[in-house]
């Protein structure tokens, strides 16, 4: 009877290590396969240190010196980069903190501000303008003619503009010719592609720029991919700056359109094809890329310059939008010039490393520069829906 009790307890304790041991292995497989702690497979494995450094690049951040060399852009940023992450961690990681966070979001957020201002413009501006226009041209020939049949012809279809105008002809030929002038102007509204453009430019260059931050930290082929798009939102967006410029100050006169619209793609076209060559986005060429779109943005003064010399001292809004556009100029000079001289981190390497470095106030200065030329925008179509050709 005691050697069977004895027996049972061995039977027993050995079970009880059998159920332990295979608790402890399941344990050990439900970790292993735990997509949670997925980035530690590498640290078991057979490599040691190189899976251990694998991981630790992919899903942690790093130092400037342990990036590859396709992601050293700024020596003087100095720590939390994400270093070729896989594409799911990397868009995520738009809601974690690290040095590119600010950089994502501060153009993400302008190009939701621009979309407001598209929808705004589509919805809002040609009504206002149609009625600006509208008493604008009445308070102008109400003060030639002195006629209350103005107001009828202002507030009438054709039909009963033209019944306006069979009574007007008993005042004078001047008052007749005026009141022609107004049924033919009625209504009339300047095309918005310009605008429209300028608008779809700003937007795709925030769109990528944003992209850019955010994915470029996957591979070199999609830093190589996204760099070359932010290059081209930059140069869409200078192009695009041109169109409402050239367009409504010389509504007038289709060649100077053509000509100074024809530059200015040559111009953007050759900066994109130069933006292809590998080394373009090499560190120790930042002084030629900011040189290259400073150029382009600088060649903006000409249409500006004519553009005065015709109506400065005539037309109230060729003034008011050439102000906007100096603005325009002076905020983007300003931010050029920021991020050539990546300062202020150079003087403080390491303290602005998540928050005020020369790339997030770049990003905050091309915002409130292309605001700026939004309002010129506006003024242009006020002045342009008046006084057509």
């Amino acid at each position: 009877m005691a050697s069977s009790t004895v027996t049972l307890e061995k039977t027993t304790t050995i079970r009880s290590d059998d159920v332990v041991a295979a608790d402890a292995a399941a344990d050990r497989a439900a970790t292993v396969n735990s997509p949670l702690l997925e980035g530690r497979k590498c640290v078991d494995g057979g490599d040691g240190g190189v899976a251990k450094r694998c991981c630790e690049r992919k899903y942690e951040l790093v130092s400037y010196d342990l990036l590859p060399a396709f992601l050293k852009h700024n020596e003087f940023i100095i720590d939390y980069y994400r270093s070729e992450w896989p594409i799911k961690q990397a868009l995520l990681s738009a809601f974690s903190v690290h040095n590119e966070t600010i950089n994502v979001w501060t153009h993400l957020i302008g190009f939701f501000m621009f979309l407001g201002l598209t929808v705004c413009v589509a919805t809002m501006v040609p009504m206002e303008s149609s009625v600006s226009a509208s008493l604008a041209t009445s308070k102008t020939l109400a003060n030639n003619t002195g006629n209350p049949m103005v107001l009828m012809m202002m507030s009438y279809g054709s039909n009963g503009a033209a019944v306006a105008l069979q009574a007007l002809r008993n005042v004078s030929v001047e008052s007749e010719l005026a009141a022609v002038a107004v049924v033919s102007s009625a209504g009339h509204q300047v095309a918005r592609w310009p605008f429209y453009a300028y608008l779809c430019g700003a937007m795709f260059c925030l769109l990528m720029s944003s992209a850019c931050h955010l994915l470029a930290c996957h591979s070199e082929h999609a830093s190589y991919v996204l760099l070359r798009l932010d290059y081209a939102g930059i140069a869409a967006l200078i192009v695009a700056s041109f169109l409402p410029i050239v367009h409504y100050s010389f509504l007038c006169d289709p060649w100077l359109r053509r000509l100074y619209t024809g530059s200015i793609a040559a111009f953007g076209a050759a900066a994109v094809s130069a933006s292809l060559v590998p080394a373009f986005q090499s560190p120790e060429l930042r002084p030629l890329r900011a040189a290259l779109f400073s150029g382009m943005a600088a060649s903006g003064v000409v249409p500006v310059a004519h553009k005065l010399a015709l109506y400065g001292g005539t037309v109230r809004e060729a003034a008011s939008s050439a102000c906007y556009e100096a603005a325009m100029g002076a905020l983007y000079g300003l931010g050029v010039a920021v991020y050539a001289a990546r300062v202020p981190e150079r003087w403080f390497p390491g303290r602005f490393d998540l928050v005020g470095h020369s790339h997030q106030l770049f990003h905050v200065l091309v915002i409130a520069g292309a605001y700026a030329h939004y309002l010129a925008g506006l003024v242009y179509l006020s002045w342009r829906d008046v006084e057509a050709c």
